[in-house]
């Protein structure tokens, strides 16, 4: 899949980083977070990776509609429907920014989630 997108990319550089973000986020990284992803690629700082993200050029329909055909073809029928729910992983804790009630793919259901503490006196869940 990788090399079929990489025209995608225009310069050797960005496809390179394009495999690497790919590969960090399916492999075994614990925190799937720009210095993680980078560590995990070898690289010194996520520079690198947070310029694939934010400022090199590349079109994301595009991207989407690759994959779209090559899942259709290995997978199932060119008509139907791929549907990626980001909600698959229960997430509850104290430790991440802004966690509250989310829906829940997985669980089926709204998962109470914890807050972050401003009080250390403070209840440190939902």
């Amino acid at each position: 899949m990788l090399v079929r997108v990489g025209h995608r990319f225009g310069r050797v550089d960005l496809r390179r980083r394009m495999r690497a973000y790919v590969r960090g986020l399916l492999g075994p990284v614990a925190r799937k977070n720009g210095w993680q992803l980078a560590e995990y690629a070898g690289h010194s700082t996520p520079s690198g990776l947070q310029h694939l993200l934010s400022r090199a050029h590349w079109n994301p329909d595009e991207l989407r509609d690759d994959l779209q055909e090559y899942v259709a073809e290995k997978l199932g029928d060119p008509a139907g429907v791929l549907i990626i729910d980001d909600t698959g992983f229960i997430k509850k804790g104290v430790t991440s920014a802004g966690v509250q009630r989310q829906y829940s793919g997985t669980a089926g259901r709204t998962e109470c989630r914890g807050f972050l503490k401003t009080d250390p006196q403070e209840s440190s869940e939902s």
